[in-house]
């Protein structure tokens, strides 16, 4: 058998000074911001610029990266199986009083919110096994909710 194609993305679990994580809703499920990587860009430079068109935060401090999680889909653009490798980066927003969230709505995105960790486990239960993955990992898995 072959081995699929592997696409590179990157994304960002995003805290701002409140210690609220942002999240996105798109396609029925709550997701983190995240993309494919252009050609020449590196996987950090991807990640900031992907929460930045996804959700129009642009005042972005990168932080460490948190772990890799892989899916395999079906894209309909190549007309192939394919594995996705995405690597999550944690960020804070630091200029919340003066940024609007804008949702990109050509990547079907329909909300963003800022959720307070207490609040994340009702959402966390509407999203994919990869993104609760990503919390588990995030911060050597101390969030606690």
């Amino acid at each position: 058998t072959m081995a699929l194609p592997i696409i590179i993305a990157a994304g960002g679990l995003v805290q701002n000074t409140n210690g609220e994580i942002l999240l996105i809703f798109r396609r029925g499920f709550w997701d983190l911001p995240k993309g494919k990587l252009d050609a020449g860009e590196t996987i950090p430079d991807c990640a900031v610029r992907e929460v930045q068109e996804e959700t129009g935060l642009h005042t972005l401090l990168l932080g460490p990266f948190i772990c890799m999680t892989t899916h395999a889909y079906f894209d309909k653009w190549l007309q192939k199986d394919v594995v996705k490798e995405t690597h999550w980066y944690s960020m804070e927003a630091t200029a919340l009083e003066t940024e609007t969230l804008i949702p990109q709505t050509e990547e079907d995105i329909e909300k963003i919110e800022w959720v307070a960790i207490e609040n994340l486990p009702q959402y966390l239960r509407q999203t994919y096994p990869t993104i609760r993955s990503v919390f588990d990992a995030f911060n050597g898995g101390s969030l606690k909710f």
